[in-house]
């Protein structure tokens, strides 16, 4: 049974000294909710939100978020113009495998400890005693920030297809930031009003996302390949290659492959939203995997379809009446205007899907990290709606920011970019700091075996430091655990570099400042005020043997 006492820091000799580690229980194996609570009460949490959220639902809200297919096509001309169409095909492949790499990772860790808090959570377990707070605390705030800054970005491209469309339909029209963020604004309210008056329905609707997901990849890839009036030869589409400038193609390349990195963003989604998944120790883990497999088959099959069905590509960029090629590229293939814009009226949907299930897994990030006294005003933001047992307050606070972060794009659209960049290095460090910790403590042991009840009764024991059912043994572990690593530390190095040459103060990549600013800020509040309320992961329950 499940049993609440005083809040406190989960810290693990305080555990030693102030409880005794036989009354922590292993889950119940014959009741999914019991099982499911208990492996929440192991990592200290309680149980107050409903679990809603079953494979299908889950791997439909991660795929639906991701929006890989869709989102390739929104920042094809980046990958384009460096590396060319040799550049997509690789550097897709490569991203790929190296987010499969990483959310293998991350599957296990969420397989140890399934709570909302992902990253900032596992740090605190796997980092030394001796600044487990600090850099628990770091993680927090990089992974608040990256999916703040994430659900800004799914709603921009929204807003901002639909002002392409509108130009596309009518060349006269001339677009203004002001109109973009106002069209930001509204994105932004029905996603709340959706996560809040239909929460009760939201994995029913993510189902359905799944399946739109798919068979609007087929409803523009059909038309696209069956329609175009000529077609590129596999020389040109895999051995050409295109340098915007730089001293060498490699790094014009490993520039150009942010543009695919960014279409796998919001993979995580589903350990933020794990406490209201069934099954979390390992459904979690596979909804990731499942969203990365389908996604990537989906992605490359259309990538491949576009290069090689779009006839010239620079001269399609070089004519497009929008900031978006692959319009000008679908009318072309399709030879109608009009067709043109019904198939990317099918991606403005889907990509509005994806800032709907943004939304959902910011505020359950927002609300996790509020919960252990991570940010300003916790208590409030902590608070969980009794009638919908959803983070109301939580999810209109993130909401309030994103909208807030929308009105840089009045005045100017690069500095809202860069703003907006900051969720691939939100991401990447959260992830490489958890995954690194991760190979730490494998290669040096200290994680065990699923313990027997018997092994609770050790004091020397922390059953939190167990593998969860769902992990890759072995070497084979190790070596992807470096292999993820060695990936992150790629992709956030080449992050911060700008994607045109020559730099001017107009197109810099001013990411670096964002992320510096975030980091140093969260710093400071830490010296100041949060290291006397952030101990940690709070232990809000613990387990008793029946």
């Amino acid at each position: 049974m499940v049993k609440s006492h005083e809040l406190r820091a989960f810290d693990g000799d305080d555990l030693h000294k102030r409880n005794n580690i036989s009354e922590i229980a292993l889950p119940n194996q014959h009741n999914e909710y019991d099982k499911d609570a208990s492996e929440l009460a192991k990592a200290g949490k309680k149980q107050v939100l409903k679990r809603r959220f079953g494979l299908v639902s889950m791997t439909g809200l991660s795929c639906g978020l991701m929006c890989t297919w869709e989102s390739l096509l929104v920042v094809f001309l980046l990958g384009f113009q460096n590396g060319g169409p040799a550049g997509l095909v690789y550097g897709f492949i490569i991203i790929w495998l190296g987010n499969l790499s990483v959310f293998i990772a991350i599957g296990e860790l969420s397989s140890m400890i399934p709570t909302a808090g992902g990253q900032y959570h596992w740090v605190s377990l796997l980092a030394p005693p001796s600044n487990k707070k600090f850099f628990s605390y770091i993680t927090g705030w990089l992974t608040v920030i990256g999916w703040i800054a994430g659900l800004t970005a799914a709603a921009f491209f929204v807003a901002s297809l639909i002002q392409a469309l509108i130009i596309q339909n009518n060349p006269t029209y001339t677009s203004t930031g002001w109109q973009g963020t106002l069209l930001l604004w509204a994105v932004l309210l029905i996603c709340v009003a959706i996560n809040t008056f239909l929460s009760g329905v939201l994995p029913a609707i993510e189902v359905v996302v799944l399946i739109l997901h798919v068979l609007s990849f087929f409803a523009i890839l059909i038309p696209l390949v069956y329609l175009a009036p000529s077609h590129n030869s596999a020389k040109e589409v895999f051995t050409t290659w295109i340098n915007s400038g730089w001293p060498t193609q490699a790094l014009s390349f490993f520039i150009g492959i942010q543009g695919n990195a960014l279409a796998f963003v919001g993979s995580d989604a589903a350990v933020h939203m794990s406490e209201e998944v069934k099954n979390a120790t390992t459904d979690v883990a596979r909804s990731m995997i499942l969203s990365i497999l389908i996604n990537g088959c989906l992605s490359f099959g259309m990538l491949i379809a576009v290069l090689f069905s779009a006839g010239d590509i620079s001269e399609a960029a070089e004519n497009s009446l929008t900031q978006y090629p692959f319009i000008e590229i679908f009318a072309v293939a399709v030879g109608s205007n009009t067709g043109a814009i019904v198939m990317t009226s099918i991606i403005v949907i889907l990509e509005f899907c994806s800032a709907l299930g943004s939304l959902a897994a910011a505020s359950r990030m927002t609300w996790s990290f509020a919960r252990d006294n991570g940010l300003p005003f916790s208590r409030y933001l902590s608070m969980i709606d009794r009638r919908t047992t959803i983070p109301v307050v939580s999810i209109l606070v993130v909401t309030t920011f994103a909208a807030l972060l929308a009105l840089i794009n009045i005045g100017n659209t690069t500095a809202f970019n860069d703003i907006v960049s900051l969720v691939l290095e939100g991401f990447y460090l959260s992830y490489l700091i958890a995954i690194g910790l991760l190979l730490w403590r494998r290669v040096r042991g200290d994680i065990a075996e699923s313990a027997p009840e018997s092994q609770l009764t050790s004091e020397s024991f922390d059953p939190r430091m167990t593998w969860g059912p769902w992990r890759i043994k072995g070497a084979l572990g190790i070596a992807n655990n470096v292999i993820a690593c060695a990936y992150l530390v790629v992709l956030s190095f080449f992050s911060f570099w700008p994607s045109v040459l020559p730099v001017t103060a107009a197109n810099m990549n001013y990411a670096v400042l964002v992320t510096g600013f975030v980091v140093i800020f969260s710093i400071m509040y830490y010296l100041i005020w949060a290291r006397r309320i952030y101990h940690g992961p709070i232990v809000e329950v613990e387990l008793h043997t029946l």
